[in-house]
């Protein structure tokens, strides 16, 4: 008896910290998420100044034990993680599980690897847990005006957008690291302003890359901007012909981890587990 209810005390502790960790339908999980999604902020913000002399020079050490400190309290998030779920393997091979464990690796591989750390901007791959606290699986419907499809549209662009701000923080970090301060990319903020100038198809030219590798991301860089241009318009134009799509929950299945369920689903639709 007493080992059964030990039992049932630990499948509640981990069906309790599982909902508020893996879903944003209650208050505890909308506020974890929103509290996650600080954290990596402020650790991006800690790597990118870091990057800076001038910063780096006067708040060094402060900077250093802010990114220990962040690489210590994510850790523990993805220990939880592991722990709340039925399969941890499952989840350690998912996108989202492979994207925590990157996200610190980082600071550890610095100990022995100097400079890994900045490898550490791959956190803002993490802030994607948004989609599930704005739930951005709303539509409108096909009978709705211009101005409709504007307002519902303007979350869809807010995903757009964040997806460049990815591109260009990934993309300006990775030619800091290639082209280094000789080639004028004296900073992971001023790598990211190249990014900006070159994925928008602006090209300034104030800062080039010299090396063959560098001029190949730039090449990759140029291609993608042109293909980013259409895609505002594409959204508003989607958004005026595609109908409502069916109200979705926020709700994650122990078993395999999948979202977006129907809000009156009992059963999972990927593997068939039912739904808590």
């Amino acid at each position: 008896m007493a080992g059964g209810g030990q039992e049932r005390g630990a499948e509640g502790w981990r069906a309790r910290y599982y909902r508020i960790i893996f879903e944003a339908d209650t208050p505890a999980g909308k506020a974890f998420d929103v509290i996650l999604i600080a954290a990596i902020l402020l650790s991006i913000l800690t790597v990118m100044l870091e990057s800076i002399t001038t910063v780096r020079e006067r708040h060094g050490e402060l900077l250093r034990v802010a990114e220990w400190a962040f690489t210590i309290l994510f850790t523990i998030e993805y220990a939880l993680r592991l722990m709340c779920t039925e399969r941890p393997l499952r989840y350690a091979r998912s996108f989202f599980g492979l994207v925590d464990l990157l996200s610190i690796i980082p600071t550890y591989a610095s100990v022995l690897v100097p400079g890994a750390q900045a490898l550490l901007v791959i956190r803002t791959l993490r802030i994607l847990r948004v989609f599930r606290v704005l739930k951005l699986a709303h539509y409108v419907r096909e009978s709705e005006t211009l101005l409709r499809a504007l307002v519902a549209s303007r979350r869809k662009i807010s995903v757009f957008i964040f997806a460049v701000f990815t591109l260009v923080v990934v993309f300006g970090s990775l030619m800091y690291l290639i082209e280094g301060p000789d080639s004028g990319f004296t900073s992971i903020p001023r790598g990211v302003y190249w990014a900006v100038v070159t994925l928008t198809t602006v090209g300034y030219g104030d800062i080039a890359p010299q090396t063959n590798l560098g001029q190949a991301v730039a090449a990759v860089i140029m291609v993608l901007g042109y293909g980013i241009i259409a895609v505002p318009t594409g959204i508003i134009t989607a958004e005026l012909t595609q109908g409502g799509d069916r109200s979705l929950s926020a709700r994650a299945c122990r078993s395999c981890d999948a979202t977006r369920h129907d809000a009156d689903a009992l059963h999972c639709k990927r593997c068939g587990a039912r739904l808590t």
